[in-house]
């Protein structure tokens, strides 16, 4: 009947949302590590050189590749090129809930623990300009603030607005995206980072 195949194909056929299959998919790890027995997670600063985002805070991560097994290999495979580290060497904890940014990109977090030590003696300086760490407990016990930006939708030129009631005057709903940030010394933590920093630090305090 066409009722239990229907039924086979909406219970097997799952993504996390619809578009997740054709978007830009990524992933990135949190790391903890333990300096002088304090918990603290590590940042990456982008170098200058970089053609996206340089100089921009972040946790080691990338593009999901066709190669990747899945979305944890990727987050492992980026974290051993950005901060040498070997990926039998990560102790992961699990993983978040993904960071849906668009309809077509979506991010994969996990959090794992990474010797410190060896990411300070072989970190790609190439695409690293420094790495620096935050105290957990001052994660924990410091709230980020926010910053409200209004998105709004246009249309390109070629809009088929005579397939569409009301044409040209159809009311566009915007949105507002809440943009954290996270300050630290001199260092500001911002953007996709703090949202999944933000997430994590939610779910450990609980």
């Amino acid at each position: 009947m066409n009722q239990e195949r229907w039924r086979e194909q909406l219970r097997t056929n799952q993504e996390l949302f619809i578009g997740e299959a054709t978007a830009l998919r990524s992933a990135v790890l949190i790391p903890l590590v333990q300096v002088e027995g304090q918990w603290r997670v590590l940042f990456e600063v982008r170098s200058a050189t970089m053609r996206s985002q340089p100089g921009d805070i972040c946790f080691p991560g990338g593009r999901i590749d066709p190669t990747d097994d899945s979305p944890l290999f990727a987050a492992l495979r980026e974290t051993h090129e950005e901060l040498g580290v070997s990926p039998d060497t990560v102790e992961v904890l699990g993983s978040l809930s993904p960071y849906v940014a668009s309809p077509s990109f979506v991010v994969y977090p996990f959090a794992g623990i990474v010797d410190y030590k060896e990411i300070i003696r072989s970190y790609n300086k190439n695409e690293v300009e420094e790495v620096f760490t935050v105290p957990l407990n001052y994660l924990l016990s410091h709230e980020p603030y926010m910053h409200p930006v209004a998105v709004n939708l246009s249309p390109d030129l070629n809009f088929p607005y005579d397939k569409i009631r009301n044409g040209e005057n159809y009311q566009w709903r915007g949105r507002t995206v809440e943009e954290w940030f996270f300050e630290y010394g001199p260092y500001t933590i911002w953007g996709l980072t703090a949202r999944i920093l933000k997430h994590f630090i939610e779910m450990i305090r609980e």
